[in-house]
């Protein structure tokens, strides 16, 4: 057998013992080796001799009689040791995969704590493991992640981590896209990591609240990138118990969450709705079948930003029929691109240029 297949049987027979808490005797592992695998047939042996490799590479395999039969199931490398952690190589990849999407983070005390963490766990577990995982971690690749990291932001990331804990304000310059600088006073509820991006969760301070809206209500998205600088005050605020990060940051397709999200309904033809059932938008979205296909997509949004570049890139695909909002939004978008389309690309850049 070539020696990938016997990596990925003996990979697959670390998998299925890890999650067997009274173990696996010899045939119910070659069974579900050839039912997982879909292996036309597998020999004991080979299954024994799998499982003698991986003991002398190092894995904690142990084998106890019970009722049953001799069964086999993964031990702790060191059972002694009460305060080392015990991993396998199945773990290693996932934590692997895990460090690859996290590297916006680099910089950051979140991804030093990553790197330690990594290395400890690389000295401690055997070679034989280390090497099982580097044979079978080359079978996935990690890529698509944005090309940025907020080292540059370090400092300012401290800041507000602490003002989140010690409920303090923090007083920050603020730059968003296309308007100046601008000095504000933030009440920060956490930190969420969208698309490779960092925002603080936080409220406005001193800002009027006429319609006594409620805090969840009054929560904002800051994206950390235009953060200029944070300085925590030596004044604390009194955080609102109700407020649940998690559900505020769920009712919504990206990133402009709020406590009252917009359904938007979006008739999608059979390629576009064959695509978002491949990539959901959202875990409460609905998709209706209309015939040859298509479908009507119903999706929390909370602002027209969230839905025009999915929108639009669908192109002809994709139409939104409501709320008028999102609708004149995607509908302004095509006609500003439909006249920047209209004159010749070449000749426009050299006018731009004199």
């Amino acid at each position: 057998m070539a020696r990938n297949e016997q990596l990925i049987r003996q990979h697959k027979l670390l998998q299925l013992m890890e999650i067997s808490r009274f173990g696996r005797t010899l045939d119910e592992l070659r069974d579900d080796l050839v039912a997982d695998l879909g292996l036309t047939k597998l020999h004991s042996r080979t299954v024994r001799r799998d499982l003698e490799a991986l003991q002398a590479a190092g894995f904690a395999i142990q084998s106890e009689v019970v009722d049953r039969g001799r069964v086999y199931k993964i031990g702790q490398f060191n059972q002694n040791a009460v305060h080392e952690v015990g991993v396998s190589a199945t773990e290693m990849i996932a934590l692997a995969i895990g460090r690859e999407l996290l590297h916006p983070l680099i910089g950051t005390q979140y991804w030093r704590g990553i790197e330690t963490f990594w290395n400890k766990l690389q000295e401690t577990v055997p070679d034989g493991v280390y090497d099982h995982y580097q044979r079978y971690r080359k079978t996935l690749h990690v890529f698509g992640s944005p090309a940025k990291s907020y080292e540059e932001h370090a400092g300012t990331l401290k800041t507000i981590n602490r003002a989140i804990v010690e409920h303090r304000v923090v007083e920050i310059e603020y730059a968003s896209v296309g308007n100046p600088v601008r000095q504000r006073r933030l009440e920060p509820y956490g930190l969420a990591v969208y698309q490779g991006s960092i925002y603080v969760v936080a409220v406005e301070s001193g800002i009027p609240n006429p319609d006594n809206q409620t805090t969840g209500q009054r929560l904002r998205n800051w994206k950390l990138d235009r953060f200029q600088s944070a300085v925590a005050l030596s004044e604390y605020f009194a955080p609102d118990e109700s407020v649940d990060i998690s559900k505020h940051l769920s009712k919504s397709i990206g990133i402009f969450s709020g406590e009252n999200p917009t359904s938007v309904k979006i008739r999608l033809g059979k390629r576009a709705a064959a695509w978002v059932r491949e990539d959901p938008w959202h875990p409460e979205q609905r998709l209706e079948p209309r015939g040859d296909g298509a479908a009507l997509l119903t999706v929390p949004a909370s602002h027209p930003r969230e839905v025009l570049p999915k929108v639009l890139s669908l192109g002809l695909d994709a139409e939104v029929l409501g709320p008028a909002e999102f609708r004149e939004a995607v509908a302004v978008a095509v006609k500003e691109m439909h006249r920047l389309y209209q004159d010749d690309g070449e000749s426009s850049d050299d006018s731009a240029g004199t």
